[in-house]
């Protein structure tokens, strides 16, 4: 996947069982949050971070979400223990992880990555954490999401 790129579209179901269509939100910045499992200690405090920074993400306009290959029941319970105000969407399938470039060494899990695509659908940013025991730092993905939203 390449920066300028069209950005795949999918519809997921959220945890809230409502589905959520990448094409639904063209004219708005949309920060994809993939990351390989509810529940776990790195993702949760990856999810939990991003929401003790909700007022900044939400501040840029953008639309964050968040994807793993959990079940829809798994992101439910979840967002609710953790009270994450971001929807968190089951790719229980794999392929928009893959689509996305999101290969995982943990079989049957995403990767742990950001994509930032910009109001026009291509894909601004695009990272995968190699080791995915490091996540994403909140501040640089707010820069990223920035520059791609003007």
């Amino acid at each position: 996947m390449k920066t300028g790129s069209a950005a795949p579209d999918f519809t997921l179901t959220g945890g809230d069982g409502n589905p959520w269509s990448l094409a639904d939100h063209r004219g708005t910045t949309v920060v994809l949050l993939f990351y390989p499992g509810d529940n776990t200690p790195v993702c949760t405090a990856q999810l939990c971070s991003v929401r003790d920074h909700w007022s900044e993400y939400q501040a840029t306009g953008a639309e964050v979400v968040g994807i793993s290959t959990d079940s829809v029941e798994s992101h439910k319970g979840f967002a609710e223990k953790n009270e994450l105000p971001l929807r968190l969407l089951s790719d229980a399938d794999g392929e928009v992880s893959k689509a996305y470039g999101m290969k995982s060494w943990l079989p049957g899990r995403s990767a742990r990555g950001v994509v930032v695509i910009d109001r026009e659908g291509k894909v601004a940013y695009h990272k995968v954490q190699t080791l995915s025991l490091f996540r994403p730092a909140d501040k640089d993905v707010l820069e990223v999401i920035k520059m791609a939203s003007h």
